[in-house]
């Protein structure tokens, strides 16, 4: 950004300053008429020209900066699909590995809660060994 800045201000001082020095030399040379036209004509001529160049030069330099910015850019996007891809994949492995384990916990889970519930009932079933002597005599 700063490059283009300067070069900005660059072709601002050059522009001002050749017409600046034109114009005192015009004014102090002790020409003509004929000869000071003649002058002045060449002079814009050769300005017109340098003006061309430096116009051409930043053209070429600003679609030179513009097909940087679109490879960066370029790189830029396939990188970040690139990591995208990454993420994805760890999400899905992570996320299969977290249901598996959570099935497996469930089933350890569920698997303990109808042996204790077995466990009661068997308790509530059976007579405890001091009732049924109570209950006998």
């Amino acid at each position: 950004m700063s490059e283009r800045d300067e070069f900005g201000a660059f072709l601002v001082g050059f522009i001002v300053g050749g017409l600046t020095g034109a114009v005192v030399a015009l004014l102090f040379a002790p020409q003509s008429g004929e000869e000071t036209r003649a002058l002045i004509k060449d002079k814009s001529i050769e300005l017109r020209d340098k003006a061309q160049v430096s116009a051409e030069e930043a053209l070429a330099r600003a679609e030179e900066l513009a097909a940087d910015a679109r490879q960066r850019a370029d790189e830029l996007t396939k990188e970040a699909r690139a990591r995208a891809t990454e993420l994805a994949s760890e999400v899905r492995t992570r996320s299969t590995e977290l249901a598996s384990e959570v099935r497996t916990r469930g089933t350890s889970i569920a698997s303990e809660v109808r042996t204790r519930g077995k466990e009661a009932i068997d308790a509530v079933r059976k007579p405890k060994k001091g009732d049924g002597e109570a209950t006998a005599s």
